[in-house]
C-alpha cells in the first residue's frame, strides 16, 4: 500500500490554490473538503496528525489491488481506514489491539445476542444496534460510489471485520478526524458501548467514587498532555483508560484492554482468565497509585466473594436447570427464545447477573445490590424456579426441591423471619458464605 506525504508548508500553500489547478493530490483533497465538509477539514487541521504532516493520503491513499479502492479525482483512495492502515505508523498499538477483547467484539455476529436481535427485532435493528458497537463484517458493493455497502457502512464498531483481514476500528475511540488522545482518555469515549441493562459500566462508573471524583475534578485531569502517567501527571481521579490502558510509573500504556482484567464477567458463569494473577497484579499496580495495599487487597477480597456468590448460588443452579429442561425437550417451541423461561434465564445472567458483577468490580453499591443481586434473587426464586416447576418433570422438580432444602444458601426459605434475623445477628448466616468463598 503506497502512502503519500507532503510538507505542512505545502499543505498551507495548497489551500490558497483553486480546485481546478491543485499543486498536489493532498492539496486537492483539502481545497475541496474545506468547502464541502468544513467540519471534517477543521477537525483534521487542528489535530496532532496535521501538526505532524500526516495528510489525507497518508491514511486514505490506496493501491489499485485493494478490494475497496476506487478512483477519486485522479487519485486511488479507500474510504475505509483500518487498523492495518493505522499500523503503518502505530505498529505497537495495532498489534496490541489485534490481540485484545476489543478486536474480537465483531465475533458477536455469530452469538445469541445477534440471533436475538435478528429474530425478535429484525435486520435493521441488528445493524444499528449490535453491529454499531461490536462491528460489522464490512461488505463491498461495486455499484456504490466508494465500494462500501450501505448495509455495513458507516460503521465504527470496535471489532469491525475489515476487507483487508484486520479486526477493529481505531476511530471507535479516537473519533475522526481529530483522533484526540484527550477524548479517548475520558469515560464518555467508552460509554457509546459500555452502558445499558447488560453491561452498565458507564452508569456504574458514574455512581462510584471514582466517577464522582472525575466529574468534580475534570479541570485538573491534564487530559491533553502528551505524557499521562497516573499519580504524576494527574491524580484526582481515574478514568476507564487510567485503569484499563494508560501508563503508570511501573507500566507503559497498552491498547490491550484485557491486560488488567482477571475475571470474565460476560458469560453465564464467571471464570478466571488465562494469566489471571498477572492480569490482577497489573491492575493492582494502578490501584496502588492512590490506595494502600491493604485497601486494594480488601477490595479484591470483596469483589471475588461477590462473583463466587453469584456463580454458586444462582448461575450454576440456573444453568443446570435450563440445560436439563432443554435436554429433556420440555420446551414447547423449538426455536431459541420462543419460550418464556428462556427469556427469564437470559435476563437473570445476561442483565441482572452482569450488573451485579460489574457493580462489584468498580465499587458501585447500587448496581451491586438493587440493580444486581436483588433482581437476580427475585427473578431466580419467583420467576425462574416456578417456571421450571411448571413443566412438572420429576427430575427437574427433584433437583429444585433438593437445592432449596439442602443447600444452606437457599434454605432460608424454610425459616421464620425471627430465626433468620437471629442468625444474621449471631453471624451464622455470614459464616455460610465465608466458608464457601474461603
Amino acid at each position: 500500500m503506497k502512502r503519500l506525504s507532503v510538507s505542512f508548508a505545502a499543505i498551507l500553500l495548497s489551500m490558497t490554490v483553486s480546485f481546478a489547478a491543485p499543486k498536489n493530490p493532498d492539496g486537492q483533497c483539502m481545497v475541496c473538503h474545506k468547502q464541502q465538509s468544513a467540519g471534517l477539514y477543521s477537525q483534521w487541521f487542528t489535530s496532532a496528525h496535521a501538526m505532524h504532516n500526516v495528510t489525507c493520503l497518508d491514511c486514505h491513499g490506496a493501491s489499485k489491488k485493494e478490494s475497496d479502492a476506487f478512483e477519486h479525482y485522479g487519485t486511488t483512495i479507500a474510504t475505509l481506514v483500518t487498523p492495518k492502515d493505522c499500523g503503518l505508523c502505530h505498529e505497537k498499538e495495532m498489534l496490541e489491539v489485534a490481540g485484545s477483547h476489543h478486536a474480537q467484539a465483531g465475533q458477536i455476529l455469530d452469538s445469541n445476542d445477534a440471533y436475538l436481535a435478528h429474530v425478535t427485532g429484525g435486520h435493521p435493528a441488528a445493524i444499528l444496534g449490535c453491529e454499531s458497537c461490536h462491528g460489522a463484517k464490512v461488505k463491498l458493493d461495486k455499484a456504490s460510489a466508494n465500494k462500501l455497502s450501505a448495509e455495513t457502512w458507516p460503521n465504527s464498531g470496535i471489532g469491525r471485520i475489515n476487507p483487508d483481514g484486520s479486526l477493529g476500528a481505531c476511530n471507535a475511540c479516537h473519533t475522526r478526524h481529530s483522533f484526540s488522545k484527550a477524548q479517548a482518555r475520558q469515560p464518555e469515549s467508552c460509554s457509546k458501548c459500555h452502558l445499558g441493562p447488560d453491561h452498565p459500566q458507564k452508569e456504574v462508573y458514574e455512581e462510584s467514587k471514582h466517577g464522582n471524583a472525575y466529574y468534580t475534578h475534570i479541570d485538573a485531569m491534564n487530559l491533553k498532555a502528551d505524557r499521562w502517567i497516573v499519580g504524576q501527571d494527574y491524580f484526582d481521579a481515574p478514568t476507564c483508560a487510567s485503569c484499563h490502558m494508560s501508563a503508570t510509573s511501573q507500566q507503559s500504556l497498552t491498547h490491550d484492554v484485557g491486560d488488567r482484567i482477571s475475571w470474565t464477567l460476560r458469560p453465564i458463569i464467571s471464570t478466571k482468565l488465562e494469566n489471571a494473577e498477572q492480569r490482577r497484579a497489573n491492575m493492582k499496580d494502578v490501584c496502588r497509585t492512590c490506595h494502600g495495599s491493604v485497601f486494594v487487597d480488601g477490595h479484591y477480597y470483596q469483589y471475588d466473594a461477590l462473583v463466587v456468590l453469584y456463580n454458586e448460588k444462582f448461575a450454576k443452579p440456573a444453568l443446570e436447570i435450563i440445560t436439563m429442561i432443554k435436554n429433556k425437550k420440555l420446551l414447547e417451541n423449538p426455536a431459541d427464545f420462543s419460550n418464556k423461561i428462556e427469556w427469564t434465564f437470559w435476563e437473570l445472567w445476561h442483565h441482572e447477573g452482569r450488573r451485579a458483577r460489574h457493580g462489584a468490580s468498580m465499587m458501585a453499591p447500587d448496581y451491586t445490590w438493587w440493580h444486581g443481586i436483588y433482581e437476580v434473587a427475585q427473578h431466580f426464586y419467583f420467576k425462574f424456579l416456578p417456571e421450571a416447576q411448571d413443566y412438572n418433570d420429576p427430575e427437574v422438580n427433584r433437583y429444585i426441591n433438593e437445592l432449596l432444602s439442602n443447600d444452606p444458601m437457599h434454605n432460608w426459605l424454610h425459616g421464620s423471619t425471627a430465626d433468620l434475623k437471629a442468625k444474621i445477628k449471631s453471624g451464622e448466616m455470614q459464616k455460610i458464605y465465608r466458608e464457601m468463598f474461603e
